[in-house]
C-alpha cells in the first residue's frame, strides 16, 4: 500500500491515490485515518489527502481528512501538496489545472519545479448563514464570545471551510493551545471551527497561530491564511497584499475584489513508502 508524504511550511499530509487502495473504496475508515495519521502507530501526519478522484466540474477530485477521521471541505497546505504530487506521478503536463474540493472548486498554477504553488481559493464570506453561525443573518465581524475566564473578539469567515478569528496584540502557541479547542466546539459554530488568533505586524505582515478543527494546534495552514488576512483587510487593519507568518514559515495572500483569495506557499516532498497490513492491527 503505497504512501506519499509531503509538507507545506511544517503541515504535513499523506496522499494516498484511491487507485492503489481499492478495497477501500469510496475512502478510508475512520479507524484506517486515524491510525495512518497517527505519530507513534502509523506513519504520521496532520491529514491524507485521498485522490485524484473522479470530478464533473475540475480535471481532478480530492476529498481531506483530519486525523481523527472527520473530512475537512477544502485545505490551502493539503491542495498544493496534492498539486506538487500530481506534478511528481506526471498525472498533469500543463502548470495550471483545476481541483474539486467538498469546499468548491479551486485553480492551481506550479511554479520553481513544483516547489512554489499558487492556488486561487476562491471568495472569502462573512455572512453568518454561509459559515455557519446562529443568529439574525449578518457579518459576523468584531462580535464577542466568552472562553472559559476570558471574552474576545472575533470574527468570522468561510472560504468553504468555516474560521474563527481573534485580533491581539499579542499571541503565542500556548494561547491557542488554552482557547483553540473551546473555540473549536463552541455553540456559535455548529459544524465546529478553525481558529486562529492574529497580530498585525505592519499594514502588509500578519502573524497567526492557529488551532485546526479536527487537528489541533498545526504549524502553518493556508486557509487559516486565507480567512485571516481578509478579517484583517476586512477589518482595516493590512492591504490587498499580506504576508502571513507562522511557526511553520510563510504564505503570502492576493486579496482580490469580492474577496477572492490567491494564496502562494511552497511544498517539500519528505517521503514515499509502503504501509504494511500489520499497521492496521492497532486501533488508536
Amino acid at each position: 500500500m503505497r504512501f506519499y508524504k509531503y509538507h507545506a511550511l511544517g503541515n504535513d499530509y499523506i496522499v494516498l491515490n484511491p487507485a492503489d487502495f481499492p478495497a477501500w473504496k469510496p475512502a478510508p475508515t475512520v479507524d484506517q485515518i486515524r491510525v495512518v495519521c497517527h505519530r507513534n502507530f502509523g506513519v504520521g501526519s496532520d491529514g491524507i489527502l485521498w485522490g485524484p478522484l473522479p470530478s464533473r466540474s475540475s480535471e481532478f477530485g480530492l476529498r481531506i481528512f483530519n486525523p481523527d477521521g472527520s473530512e475537512a471541505e477544502k485545505s490551502g497546505n493539503g491542495l498544493r501538496i496534492f498539486s506538487r504530487f500530481l506534478r511528481d506521478q506526471g498525472l498533469v503536463k500543463a502548470p495550471v489545472f483545476t481541483i474539486e474540493t467538498p469546499g468548491g472548486n479551486v485553480r492551481t498554477e506550479i511554479k520553481e519545479h513544483g516547489q512554489l504553488l499558487t492556488i486561487d481559493m476562491g471568495c472569502v464570506s462573512f455572512d453568518s448563514a454561509e459559515i455557519p453561525v446562529p443568529g439574525a443573518p449578518r457579518e459576523v465581524i468584531a462580535e464577542t464570545i466568552r472562553i472559559q475566564d476570558r471574552d474576545f473578539t472575533f470574527s468570522a469567515a468561510t472560504i468553504g471551510n468555516p474560521h474563527c478569528v481573534i485580533v491581539l496584540p499579542e499571541i503565542s502557541e500556548a494561547l491557542a493551545r488554552r482557547y483553540g479547542p473551546d473555540l473549536e466546539v463552541h455553540p456559535n459554530f455548529p459544524r465546529k471551527t478553525n481558529v486562529q488568533f492574529l497580530k498585525v505586524i505592519d499594514r502588509n505582515n500578519v502573524r497567526i497561530e492557529i488551532w485546526e478543527r479536527g487537528a489541533g494546534y498545526t504549524l502553518a495552514s493556508g486557509s487559516s491564511s486565507s480567512a485571516s488576512a481578509a478579517v484583517a483587510h476586512r477589518l482595516g487593519l493590512v492591504d490587498r497584499n499580506v504576508t502571513v507568518h507562522m511557526p511553520g514559515g510563510k504564505i503570502g495572500i492576493e486579496i482580490g475584489d469580492g474577496y477572492s483569495i490567491r494564496m502562494t506557499g511552497t511544498v517539500n516532498k519528505v517521503a514515499e513508502g509502503t504501509m504494511y497490513p500489520e499497521l492496521f492491527l492497532v486501533k488508536v
